[in-house]
């Protein structure tokens, strides 16, 4: 099966390559420098542009059965505060550029890397990092993150927008939970690992089409 990867080179996406690779799939990605790759280009199929670009796009998704976002908006550093340096609207515009490129080429699985506190999962997070999405930069992740995924929920596609609390860079594989409306009671942690292992392990899986369930680390 071969799947598009969008935000590969990130934190998150990059874990996402390396884990699809093992199991076999065949992976295109979409960078904007070939040169840059944090890992080996092959077995990758690699094309060079922008996922805001309807052209790029489309190549990259041609042949193509699902794909797989970890895009994300960027800011200098992890500092709440820390100035935006990706366009602000970059996971709403690419998402409106992606949905009808996809049905034209018949792909109906699209997985995003969304976060908890989107939409309705807003009443389950703590105080404190309520109070971090109203008053920092933190805020136009959030707003981008919901309005991706209240695209896909009118797309018509098997969609599914994965909500992992708060990430860590532990390479351990641990139990991931999965929630729902806050049951049962999400931990507040998970590893980027365990968020790739979860996302490649619902690729194939209708129990998760059109939802978006928290996951977390038991």
């Amino acid at each position: 099966m071969k799947i598009l990867i969008l935000g590969a080179t990130g934190r998150s996406g990059r874990i996402i390559v390396t884990e699809a690779l093992k199991r076999g799939y065949h992976v295109n990605i979409l960078v904007r420098d070939k040169n840059s790759l944090p890992f080996p280009a092959k077995p990758l199929t690699v094309f060079e542009g922008s996922p805001a670009n309807a052209a790029d796009l489309k190549i990259a998704l041609r042949g193509c059965k699902a794909v797989i976002s970890a895009l994300n908006i960027s800011r200098s550093s992890d500092f709440p505060w820390a100035e935006v340096i990706t366009p602000e609207k970059l996971l709403s515009d690419i998402m409106s550029t992606l949905i009808p490129i996809a049905k034209q080429q018949n792909i109906f699985r699209i997985i995003t890397i969304s976060a908890w506190g989107a939409l309705e999962s807003r009443k389950e997070i703590p105080f404190w990092l309520k109070w971090l999405i109203t008053y920092s930069k933190i805020g136009v992740t959030y707003k981008q993150h919901e309005a991706q995924e209240e695209l896909l929920r009118t797309s018509g596609l098997n969609w599914t927008s994965v909500r992992p609390t708060m990430l860590t860079n532990s390479g351990k594989q641990k139990r991931v939970k999965v929630s729902y409306n806050g049951s049962p009671k999400p931990g507040l942690f998970i590893s980027r690992y365990s968020v790739a292992q979860f996302a490649l392990k619902i690729l194939q899986d209708n129990t998760y089409y059109k939802k978006s369930p928290t996951i977390s680390e038991d």
